[in-house]
Protein backbone atom coordinates (compact mmCIF):
# COMPACT_ATOMS: atom_id res chain seq x y z
CA UNK A 1 0.00 0.00 0.00
CA UNK A 2 1.51 3.54 -0.97
CA UNK A 3 1.48 5.60 1.83
CA UNK A 4 2.79 8.59 0.18
CA UNK A 5 5.27 9.15 2.71
CA UNK A 6 7.70 11.78 3.13
CA UNK A 7 11.52 11.82 3.51
CA UNK A 8 12.30 8.91 0.90
CA UNK A 9 10.32 6.03 3.33
CA UNK A 10 9.55 2.79 1.27
CA UNK A 11 7.43 0.31 2.44
CA UNK A 12 7.71 -3.44 1.88
CA UNK A 13 4.62 -5.79 3.50
CA UNK A 14 6.20 -8.08 5.37
CA UNK A 15 2.78 -10.39 6.14
CA UNK A 16 1.12 -11.55 9.16
CA UNK A 17 -2.60 -12.16 9.92
CA UNK A 18 -3.84 -8.60 10.09
CA UNK A 19 -1.43 -7.35 6.73
CA UNK A 20 -0.75 -4.09 8.52
CA UNK A 21 2.45 -4.60 9.09
CA UNK A 22 5.81 -3.60 6.97
CA UNK A 23 9.64 -2.94 7.08
CA UNK A 24 10.16 0.68 6.35
CA UNK A 25 13.58 1.73 4.62
CA UNK A 26 15.29 4.99 4.18
CA UNK A 27 18.75 4.48 2.58
CA UNK A 28 20.52 2.20 5.43
CA UNK A 29 17.38 2.51 7.70
CA UNK A 30 15.13 0.13 8.94
CA UNK A 31 12.48 0.01 11.09
CA UNK A 32 9.41 -1.65 11.70
CA UNK A 33 6.44 0.03 10.61
CA UNK A 34 2.64 -1.02 11.78
CA UNK A 35 -0.55 1.33 10.92
CA UNK A 36 -3.30 1.69 13.61
CA UNK A 37 -1.36 0.15 16.57
CA UNK A 38 -2.80 0.62 19.82
CA UNK A 39 -2.48 3.78 21.61
CA UNK A 40 -0.91 2.00 24.53
CA UNK A 41 2.40 0.77 22.46
CA UNK A 42 4.18 3.80 23.66
CA UNK A 43 3.91 2.57 27.31
CA UNK A 44 5.18 -1.02 26.40
CA UNK A 45 7.81 0.42 24.93
CA UNK A 46 8.81 2.68 27.85
CA UNK A 47 8.88 -0.77 29.99
CA UNK A 48 10.90 -2.61 27.08
CA UNK A 49 8.28 -5.12 26.79
CA UNK A 50 8.13 -4.26 22.87
CA UNK A 51 11.19 -3.18 20.43
CA UNK A 52 11.95 0.70 21.15
CA UNK A 53 8.68 2.84 19.45
CA UNK A 54 11.36 5.53 17.83
CA UNK A 55 7.89 7.84 15.83
CA UNK A 56 4.19 8.14 15.55
CA UNK A 57 2.88 9.92 12.34
CA UNK A 58 -0.59 10.35 10.85
CA UNK A 59 -0.39 9.66 7.24
CA UNK A 60 -2.68 11.44 4.35
CA UNK A 61 -5.65 8.79 4.49
CA UNK A 62 -5.48 9.19 7.96
CA UNK A 63 -4.11 6.03 9.39
CA UNK A 64 -1.73 6.45 12.17
CA UNK A 65 1.76 4.60 11.60
CA UNK A 66 4.27 3.77 14.35
CA UNK A 67 8.02 3.07 13.76
CA UNK A 68 9.83 0.56 16.17
CA UNK A 69 12.96 -0.35 16.06
CA UNK A 70 13.92 -3.00 13.66
CA UNK A 71 15.44 -6.14 15.28
CA UNK A 72 16.92 -9.10 13.92
CA UNK A 73 15.55 -12.46 15.73
CA UNK A 74 13.26 -15.42 15.54
CA UNK A 75 10.03 -16.40 16.77
CA UNK A 76 9.95 -19.10 19.94
CA UNK A 77 9.79 -22.10 19.43
CA UNK A 78 6.58 -24.03 21.30
CA UNK A 79 9.28 -26.28 24.08
CA UNK A 80 10.77 -22.52 24.66
CA UNK A 81 7.60 -21.29 25.55
CA UNK A 82 7.37 -23.33 29.15
CA UNK A 83 10.23 -21.66 29.80
CA UNK A 84 11.35 -18.82 32.64
CA UNK A 85 11.36 -15.82 30.23
CA UNK A 86 8.34 -16.00 28.93
CA UNK A 87 6.97 -16.80 32.69
CA UNK A 88 8.62 -13.71 33.80
CA UNK A 89 7.64 -11.33 30.98
CA UNK A 90 3.85 -12.01 31.41
CA UNK A 91 4.67 -11.95 35.54
CA UNK A 92 5.66 -8.12 34.10
CA UNK A 93 2.71 -7.06 32.67
CA UNK A 94 -0.19 -8.75 34.88
CA UNK A 95 1.35 -7.06 38.16
CA UNK A 96 2.59 -3.87 36.65
CA UNK A 97 0.35 -0.97 38.04
CA UNK A 98 1.75 1.57 35.27
CA UNK A 99 0.79 -0.59 32.48
CA UNK A 100 -2.76 -0.91 34.28
CA UNK A 101 -3.16 3.02 34.55
CA UNK A 102 -1.76 3.53 31.22
CA UNK A 103 -4.36 0.94 29.25
CA UNK A 104 -7.19 2.39 31.33
CA UNK A 105 -5.69 6.09 30.76
CA UNK A 106 -6.34 5.55 26.64
CA UNK A 107 -9.70 3.55 27.56
CA UNK A 108 -8.48 -0.25 27.03
CA UNK A 109 -11.44 -2.71 26.64
CA UNK A 110 -12.95 -4.85 29.84
CA UNK A 111 -13.21 -8.22 29.22
CA UNK A 112 -15.56 -10.27 31.52
CA UNK A 113 -16.16 -13.73 31.39
CA UNK A 114 -19.45 -12.89 29.61
CA UNK A 115 -17.22 -11.69 26.79
CA UNK A 116 -15.19 -14.30 26.75
CA UNK A 117 -18.57 -16.46 26.20
CA UNK A 118 -20.32 -14.30 23.83
CA UNK A 119 -16.84 -14.68 21.41
CA UNK A 120 -17.24 -18.56 21.43
CA UNK A 121 -21.35 -18.74 21.08
CA UNK A 122 -21.08 -15.68 18.00
CA UNK A 123 -21.73 -17.57 14.62
CA UNK A 124 -20.71 -20.87 15.92
CA UNK A 125 -21.57 -24.04 13.05
CA UNK A 126 -23.86 -26.32 13.84
CA UNK A 127 -21.48 -29.55 14.05
CA UNK A 128 -19.36 -28.22 16.75
CA UNK A 129 -23.07 -27.18 18.11
CA UNK A 130 -23.94 -30.57 17.87
CA UNK A 131 -20.97 -31.76 19.19
CA UNK A 132 -21.43 -33.79 22.69
CA UNK A 133 -18.09 -32.78 24.17
CA UNK A 134 -18.24 -29.25 23.06
CA UNK A 135 -22.20 -29.60 24.74
CA UNK A 136 -21.35 -30.06 27.99
CA UNK A 137 -18.32 -27.63 28.23
CA UNK A 138 -20.22 -24.92 26.63
CA UNK A 139 -22.96 -25.63 28.95
CA UNK A 140 -20.68 -25.67 31.90
CA UNK A 141 -19.16 -22.89 31.31
CA UNK A 142 -22.27 -20.87 30.77
CA UNK A 143 -23.47 -21.50 34.32
CA UNK A 144 -19.96 -21.09 36.06
CA UNK A 145 -20.23 -17.35 34.75
CA UNK A 146 -20.86 -16.22 37.70
CA UNK A 147 -18.51 -17.86 40.13
CA UNK A 148 -15.79 -16.04 38.62
CA UNK A 149 -16.91 -13.06 37.56
CA UNK A 150 -15.73 -10.95 40.85
CA UNK A 151 -11.91 -11.52 40.27
CA UNK A 152 -9.05 -8.89 39.80
CA UNK A 153 -8.63 -7.58 36.29
CA UNK A 154 -5.09 -6.67 34.81
CA UNK A 155 -3.42 -6.26 31.45
CA UNK A 156 -3.79 -9.31 29.39
CA UNK A 157 -2.01 -9.14 25.89
CA UNK A 158 -4.74 -11.23 24.52
CA UNK A 159 -3.08 -13.46 22.17
CA UNK A 160 -0.19 -15.17 24.02
CA UNK A 161 1.05 -17.56 21.37
CA UNK A 162 4.79 -18.42 19.91
CA UNK A 163 4.65 -15.95 16.74
CA UNK A 164 3.88 -13.30 18.90
CA UNK A 165 7.09 -13.83 21.27
CA UNK A 166 10.78 -12.16 19.76
CA UNK A 167 14.12 -13.23 20.67
CA UNK A 168 16.41 -10.76 19.12
CA UNK A 169 20.32 -11.59 18.55
CA UNK A 170 21.14 -10.43 22.06
CA UNK A 171 18.63 -12.76 23.70
CA UNK A 172 16.45 -10.29 24.75
CA UNK A 173 12.54 -11.56 24.87
CA UNK A 174 10.17 -9.38 23.15
CA UNK A 175 6.42 -9.73 23.33
CA UNK A 176 4.24 -7.86 20.31
CA UNK A 177 1.39 -7.57 18.36
CA UNK A 178 -0.86 -5.88 21.21
CA UNK A 179 -3.99 -5.92 18.47
CA UNK A 180 -6.09 -7.68 21.50
CA UNK A 181 -5.02 -6.19 24.21
CA UNK A 182 -7.31 -6.20 27.07
CA UNK A 183 -8.57 -5.06 30.66
CA UNK A 184 -9.51 -9.16 31.85
CA UNK A 185 -8.58 -11.77 34.10
CA UNK A 186 -4.71 -12.89 33.63
CA UNK A 187 -5.79 -16.38 34.03
CA UNK A 188 -7.44 -15.60 30.53
CA UNK A 189 -3.50 -15.10 29.15
CA UNK A 190 -2.16 -18.10 31.51
CA UNK A 191 -4.74 -20.66 30.17
CA UNK A 192 -4.17 -19.53 26.69
CA UNK A 193 -0.18 -20.30 26.98
CA UNK A 194 -1.06 -23.52 29.55
CA UNK A 195 -3.35 -24.85 26.60
CA UNK A 196 -1.09 -24.19 23.72
CA UNK A 197 1.99 -25.27 25.06
CA UNK A 198 2.29 -27.12 28.75
CA UNK A 199 1.13 -30.97 29.16
CA UNK A 200 -1.79 -31.07 31.60
CA UNK A 201 0.00 -32.90 34.19
CA UNK A 202 2.96 -30.16 34.46
CA UNK A 203 0.40 -26.83 35.00
CA UNK A 204 0.86 -27.03 38.45
CA UNK A 205 4.61 -26.78 38.29
CA UNK A 206 4.71 -24.08 35.35
CA UNK A 207 1.58 -22.31 38.29
CA UNK A 208 4.14 -22.34 41.51
CA UNK A 209 6.91 -20.94 39.20
CA UNK A 210 4.84 -18.34 38.01
CA UNK A 211 4.39 -17.21 41.52
CA UNK A 212 0.65 -18.45 42.11
CA UNK A 213 -0.44 -20.08 45.43
CA UNK A 214 -3.40 -21.90 44.27
CA UNK A 215 -6.54 -21.34 46.15
CA UNK A 216 -9.96 -22.56 45.74
CA UNK A 217 -10.79 -19.62 43.47
CA UNK A 218 -7.76 -19.78 41.88
CA UNK A 219 -8.61 -23.22 40.69
CA UNK A 220 -11.84 -22.20 39.27
CA UNK A 221 -10.92 -19.60 37.00
CA UNK A 222 -8.23 -21.40 35.43
CA UNK A 223 -10.47 -24.36 35.28
CA UNK A 224 -12.93 -21.59 33.71
CA UNK A 225 -10.40 -20.08 31.51
CA UNK A 226 -8.65 -22.99 30.19
CA UNK A 227 -12.24 -24.79 29.03
CA UNK A 228 -13.10 -21.69 27.87
CA UNK A 229 -9.92 -21.22 25.20
CA UNK A 230 -10.25 -24.62 24.22
CA UNK A 231 -13.70 -23.80 23.06
CA UNK A 232 -12.65 -20.52 21.37
CA UNK A 233 -9.64 -22.45 20.22
CA UNK A 234 -10.99 -25.49 18.50
CA UNK A 235 -13.76 -22.94 16.84
CA UNK A 236 -10.15 -20.91 15.51
CA UNK A 237 -8.93 -24.78 14.43
CA UNK A 238 -12.39 -25.44 12.50
CA UNK A 239 -12.66 -22.50 10.48
CA UNK A 240 -9.32 -22.80 9.27
CA UNK A 241 -9.50 -26.85 8.75
CA UNK A 242 -7.04 -27.77 11.11
CA UNK A 243 -8.53 -31.04 11.79
CA UNK A 244 -5.53 -32.79 14.03
CA UNK A 245 -5.01 -29.38 15.96
CA UNK A 246 -8.90 -29.09 16.51
CA UNK A 247 -9.23 -33.13 17.70
CA UNK A 248 -6.16 -32.59 20.00
CA UNK A 249 -7.80 -29.36 21.58
CA UNK A 250 -11.52 -32.11 21.76
CA UNK A 251 -9.49 -34.53 23.57
CA UNK A 252 -7.75 -31.88 25.92
CA UNK A 253 -11.84 -30.13 26.47
CA UNK A 254 -12.61 -33.23 27.42
CA UNK A 255 -10.24 -33.87 29.87
CA UNK A 256 -10.86 -30.86 31.60
CA UNK A 257 -14.36 -31.38 32.08
CA UNK A 258 -14.09 -34.58 33.74
CA UNK A 259 -11.49 -33.34 36.30
CA UNK A 260 -13.41 -30.14 36.78
CA UNK A 261 -13.93 -30.63 40.23
CA UNK A 262 -10.68 -32.13 40.82
CA UNK A 263 -7.54 -30.25 42.00
CA UNK A 264 -4.93 -28.96 39.25
CA UNK A 265 -2.01 -29.41 42.10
Amino acid sequence: MDYKMDSGWRLHPIGGDTGQAYMGTRAEERVFLKRNSSPFLAALSVEGITPRLIWTKRVGNGDILTAQEWLNGRELNPNEMKGETVRDILHRIHHSENLLKMLQKVKGEIFNPINFYNLYVADLPDDLKSNSVLQQATEYVKNSIASIDDSQKTVCHGDVNRKNFLLDEEDRLYLVDWEMVKIADPFSDISTLLVQYVPYEEWGVWLEQYGLQMNDNMERRLEWYSMMVCLCMIKKSHSQERNVEMNQLILLLKQLYQNRLNSYL
